[in-house]
């Protein structure tokens, strides 16, 4: 009986884990009813589970709303991963044997609402160059690696996030109409991999590639590389991807590690 009560706190600890990351994971806030689609728990039994979370703070209900957000005790332990050394040293560490070899700027960039976040950062020595420290953020719609995470959502999830997105002109290429925005994500995600035409800055141009998991085909944080239109065109720029994509999959292994 001992052994039958151990194996059943950590069928419920992993289900705990499951839902925890299905809301992290999700770019706007999400209903139980849309959680247990995600999940695949019974909504009776997940509604239980969900109501200890949020009482640990694991997870938030959104004042006045039925739709859960992850809670201070999750975001705190994102911060805390997120800041790790040896996490952090790991990614760089791949980030400028990219930049050695392509002579660019290369960023591991995740989405964090309705921005993409910076999360580590390597520098080209070269001039002309964007300065952004990790911890930065920017708009989805106009950057590379926002566009490729967008285009990696499903399809209800990601029309209801840009329907809610500002879109706004960054330069004369920034894509500013919900419908546009929507067929310029399923050509990226056709393609493969996201694109910045001088759509956030004038004069600098990117691609990205996505970071995933071994057990899924949704991007949780994707590879950019930018060049200043004075050194590399967006073709030019294109041209990297078997190195792109062999980093972004060492990437993963950091963050994903093999069980």
């Amino acid at each position: 009986m001992e052994g039958e009560g151990g194996l059943n706190s950590g069928i419920r600890m992993l289900r705990a884990m499951r839902v925890i990351e299905a809301v992290g994971d999700a770019s706007i806030p999400v209903s139980i009813s849309q959680l247990a689609q995600r999940v695949e728990i019974p909504k009776a039994t997940l509604a239980r589970l969900v109501a200890n979370l949020v009482a640990s703070g694991y997870l938030s209900f959104i004042p006045g709303q039925r739709v859960l957000v992850p809670g201070p005790r999750s975001v705190r332990a994102a911060l805390r991963t997120l800041g790790n050394g040896y996490f952090r040293r790991e990614c760089r560490t791949v980030l400028r044997e990219v930049v050695n070899k392509l002579g660019e700027t290369c960023n591991l960039v995740a989405m964090d609402g309705d921005c993409v976040l910076y999360i580590e950062r390597v520098e080209t020595g070269a001039p002309l160059r964007m300065h952004l420290e990790p911890g930065a953020r920017a708009p989805l719609h106009c950057t590379a690696g926002g566009k490729l995470l967008l285009s990696h959502m499903e399809t209800a999830e990601r029309t209801r996030l840009v329907g809610m997105l500002r879109l706004e002109r960054m330069t004369l290429h920034s894509i500013v109409t919900p419908r546009e925005l929507t067929l310029e994500l399923e050509r990226i995600k056709a393609q493969g991999w996201g694109e910045d035409n001088e759509e956030f800055v004038a004069g600098m141009v990117g691609v990205a590639v996505p970071v995933l998991p071994p057990d899924r085909a949704e991007a949780v944080a994707a590879l950019v590389c930018h060049a200043a239109t004075a050194r590399a065109s967006l073709r030019e720029l294109s041209g990297n991807m078997p190195t792109l994509k062999l980093a972004a999959k060492r990437l993963s292994s950091i963050l994903m590690p093999p069980a």
